[in-house]
């Protein structure tokens, strides 16, 4: 399997997060009113839990090769650029508070997830044999 170029990472990390806020998040875009006037949305919690699951999985890709920075960095503004784009055509101008808010948790997030990949991949990669089964 051909592996992928380490400055072509980062580049990847970012995309991705891009389009799978797109996937799961870009298509839902009105607010749900309620028989009690209350209103919520547009998005729903599944939704959400599928892009944050969805981003799992590059996440474990990169930082289980030590492409801590490029896996945190890009995905934080792949979702922080997603956000931005989304949110902008809010009239209020508040969008821009929920962005930051995004920025800081994926962040913040990711930071943590990706140490802990990293640190149990390598803890997993010392007690296993080496390729002479010693």
């Amino acid at each position: 399997m051909r592996q992928i170029s380490p400055k072509l990472a980062p580049v990847l990390m970012f995309l991705l997060p891009v389009v799978a806020w797109a996937a799961w998040l870009g298509w839902d875009q009105h607010r749900d009113v309620h028989p009690d006037g209350s209103v919520s949305g547009p998005y729903e919690a599944w939704q959400v839990i599928g892009l944050v699951l969805t981003l799992l999985a590059p996440l474990y890709w990169a930082a289980s090769r030590s492409r801590i920075a490029g896996a945190v960095l890009g995905t934080t503004a792949g979702l922080t650029l997603a956000a931005y784009y989304d949110w902008s055509d809010d009239a209020s101008g508040l969008f821009m508070i929920g962005v930051v808010m995004v920025m800081v948790g994926s962040l913040a997030a990711t930071s943590l997830v990706s140490l802990l990949i990293a640190s149990v991949t390598r803890a997993g990669r010392r007690g296993l044999p080496g390729p002479s089964g010693v």
